[in-house]
């Protein structure tokens, strides 16, 4: 199995609230839309207090390139992606003795809102001591789904290579992909939901774990995963790739979706482990938005304290694509909450579309 021992953040530098973006978006679109002010209400009404950028809101008003938008992905992708490699392996928050790069087996990197080849990690081995051997999994194009669906690879390589110790490097700079002469409801709502992250997660095997100096009581231990995709549905997320970059593809219909498709997959999956939904006691959720996790809680039947995690990051730094599953974790790993012995699922959806989740169950640290 996968035991899930640290995740280090990077948060980028220039933090804004919502009214400030809400003011962004009425000078941005105002021209738009004969009924700005009211749109304007889903800044207000969707659960995000602030959020994090790369670049200074100067920045997104002016005219960039697809080129350049890509080249200030690169370098804060790289800049950011090593600080949070350097927090997930040396958190003391989370391990008593820092991990070294040398003792890292594989690198699992995870994004949908730039391009680079050579991939992001390999730019980030070039400036950490990781060894020539370490073997590298790029995953591009699986957007909100792809934090939990690198989870479940790291997990299955553990489970091959139970002494291996892996990190899931998750960099989505939302922000870049901005358009301002997007005038689409889809892009206005995105405008209000999607902000930057940069996340690292350690994951080790059965064998592994007993080389880890952890600093937690509890760690969740991954003990399956599902993939599920819903075909003919290209249409509910993703990318419109054009000329000048990213536009986004937004479905109003994505709570309805949630609410009709996951609860059957949840429970098809928990029943090849002996379990139903009313074994599981919390959901780490990716915060998709709001009415997202409301659909969640209708639809799995989960009270929002089984949530609350989810609630707290998208309320303090927006939905950051495939990274913001990572933050819940995070939070749950520094609130030790959680008991021995304790189930719950951790699990996203992307474009597709498509969801994956994780079955963990806690379990107390040698």
């Amino acid at each position: 199995m996968a035991y899930i021992v640290s995740v280090g953040l990077s948060l980028p530098k220039h933090e804004l609230d919502q009214t400030k973006t809400a003011e962004f978006a009425r000078d941005m679109f105002q021209g738009a839309f004969k009924d700005i002010d009211r749109l304007l209400k889903v800044f207000g009404n969707g659960g995000i207090q602030k959020r994090q950028f790369a670049e200074p809101l100067q920045w997104y008003k002016e005219d960039h390139t697809f080129s350049e938008k890509n080249s200030t992905f690169i370098q804060h992708a790289v800049h950011h992606g090593i600080d949070a490699v350097k927090n997930c392996l040396k958190k003391t928050a989370f391990l008593k003795k820092p991990v070294d790069y040398e003792d890292i087996d594989a690198i699992f990197y995870i994004s949908s809102t730039g391009m680079s080849t050579p991939s992001i990690e390999a730019k980030i081995m070039n400036q950490l001591p990781f060894r020539e051997d370490v073997k590298r999994v790029p995953i591009w194009g699986l957007g909100c789904a792809g934090g939990a669906a690198g989870l479940s690879r790291a997990f299955e390589y553990c489970k091959a290579f139970p002494d291996a110790k892996v990190l899931v490097l998750a960099a989505e700079l939302c922000s870049l992909t901005f358009q301002k002469d997007d005038a689409s409801k889809s892009n206005l709502i995105g405008t209000s939901l999607f902000a930057d992250g940069i996340a690292c997660a350690l994951l080790t095997g059965n064998e592994g774990i007993k080389t880890i100096s952890s600093a937690l009581q509890n760690l969740p231990n991954i003990k399956g995963t599902r993939s599920s995709f819903m075909k003919n549905s290209e249409d509910i997320m993703g990318w419109d790739i054009r000329d000048n970059g990213l536009y986004v593809i937004f479905s109003r219909d994505i709570p309805t979706v949630i609410s009709e498709w996951l609860k059957p997959n949840a429970e098809v999956f928990l029943q090849d482990f002996g379990l139903s939904l009313s074994d599981i006691s919390h959901f780490m959720a990716h915060p998709g938005g709001k009415k997202v996790l409301l659909a969640y809680e209708q639809s799995l039947g989960f009270g929002k304290e089984a949530l609350q995690e989810s609630h707290d990051v998208l309320q303090n730094h927006g939905n950051m694509s495939s990274v913001t599953v990572l933050y819940v974790i995070r939070e749950f790993l520094k609130k030790q909450q959680r008991k021995p012995g304790e189930m719950g699922i951790a699990g996203a959806l992307g474009p597709g579309f498509s969801s994956e989740l994780l079955l963990v169950e806690w379990e107390e640290t040698v």
